[in-house]
């Protein structure tokens, strides 16, 4: 194991995270493609991701004695089915889900995540090179949309996408939210300004954890009440400032935030490294501890967006401001939170089943 190679973060650098290790420099193009990435302005969460998904590849080449320059289309198959047949290990066995699938293999998730790294990788291989062949399979892709895409409110914006036969069919699952218990235990576990106003502006504002942690002092305009957000990709967008966090925040300027030469809004408090900028590890200690201290186990950051974005779609706000508010670069992505509006669901229902009572 000591052979093969690593993922790790560049010193001095907030994206450039790249392989290293005795045997890295056998995949300088997998080291090309991150740095590829992060020149593309994709997120370090992003590049990451991408990373350990084609270190996993890296790896499993190294105990088959194999190079990238030699990957055919029956290697990524090969691997492909080895990360389906793959256990997990420290994962019980004879532990099933309750849709009976074992829970020590990787989900279905996790293996298109992998297959579209791959896939990225020698897409870029294909543009520096285009004398080689690309390795990945186009396998049969969809021609048409599904029924319910073509006949829904926006079926006529949308186009036919291209699946590849590899991919995996993966479940469902839709945002969930905090309730109105789990969120006012876990708000009342925040004792600083800095983590109210974090909280308050994921809460009601439905800022992701990277934007609240490229947010500078600049970016905030209390007086009208309005944010400069910076998300995924570099887009930019203007968001409302509740009036209760412009106040949590003003407080947490005048009186916590440590001097610093940083323009971050969020500092470190405390510590040898306080005036630097809150790290998104920083950030995931505060909720990990505040979620022991409320006994709010799902109070994750982003439960916080998703929570606005229920709050939203059951206020009845139209989807395409919701788009813009959450910063979805596809609208399919926002009409998750449609489907989140139980309270709406139910009053319909009720409507209709007293409009049928009438009538008989």
């Amino acid at each position: 194991m000591t052979n093969q190679p690593r993922l790790r973060l560049e010193s001095g650098t907030e994206a450039a995270w790249m392989l290293s290790g005795p045997s890295a420099d056998k995949y300088p193009l997998v080291n090309e493609y991150l740095a590829y990435l992060t020149d593309r302005n994709y997120s370090p969460r992003t590049v990451r991701a991408y990373g350990y998904d084609l270190l996993a590849f890296c790896r499993w080449l190294e105990t088959h004695s194999s190079g990238i320059d030699s990957v055919t289309t029956g290697t990524v198959l090969d691997f492909m089915r080895h990360c389906r047949e793959a256990s997990i290990a420290g994962r019980p066995a004879n532990v099933l889900s309750m849709t009976g699938k074992r829970l020590d293999h990787y989900s279905a998730t996790t293996i298109n995540h992998r297959l579209a790294a791959l896939t990225g990788l020698f897409t870029f291989r294909a543009l520096r090179e285009p004398e080689l062949r690309n390795p990945i399979p186009s396998g049969r892709e969809a021609r048409r949309v599904s029924a319910e895409e073509r006949n829904g409110l926006l079926g006529h914006l949308v186009r036919p996408k291209r699946r590849s036969a590899l991919r995996l069919r993966e479940p469902r699952r839709l945002p969930r939210p905090l309730d109105r218990r789990e969120t006012a235990d876990l708000l009342a576990s925040l004792r600083t300004w800095r983590d109210r106003s974090i909280a308050g502006l994921m809460l009601l504002s439905g800022l992701r954890s990277g934007e609240i942690l490229t947010l500078d002092v600049t970016d905030i305009d209390i007086g009208a009440r309005w944010i400069r957000v910076f998300g995924k990709g570099a887009k930019e967008r203007r968001v409302p400032l509740d009036v209760e966090v412009a106040g949590l925040i003003q407080t947490y300027l005048l009186t916590e935030r440590p001097e610093s030469t940083s323009t971050r809004l969020f500092l470190v408090a405390k510590g040898p490294h306080r005036g630097q900028p809150l790290t998104p590890a920083g950030l995931r200690t505060i909720f990990r501890y505040h979620r022991l201290k409320s006994g709010v186990l799902a109070g994750h950051p982003h439960a916080l967006r998703h929570t606005f974005g229920t709050a939203m779609a059951e206020a009845g706000v139209d989807l395409a401001v919701m788009q813009a508010l959450l910063g979805h670069a596809h609208v399919d992505t926002t009409a998750r939170y449609i489907h989140l509006t139980p309270t709406h669901v139910k009053a319909e229902f009720d409507a209709a089943r007293t409009r049928l009572h009438t009538r008989t």
